[in-house]
């Protein structure tokens, strides 16, 4: 299992080849992503709940 120590050493390396602005501005592009990807996926259960009601009332 990763300690403490182990993951600022991870961080301290990463810092050091992106840099402090790059790592802002690729959190932020996660987040994006991430966002994105859960509004498609209830998009996605939205649509297959629609549907069933649909058929339903018909």
């Amino acid at each position: 299992m990763i300690g403490t120590t182990e993951l600022l050493i991870i961080l301290l390396i990463v810092v050091i080849i992106f840099g402090a602005g790059k790592l802002k501005n690729i959190g932020g592009d996660l987040g994006s992503a991430i966002k994105s990807f859960k509004e498609g996926i209830n998009d996605k259960a939205e649509s297959k709940k629609n549907k069933k009601t649909k058929k339903q009332i018909k």
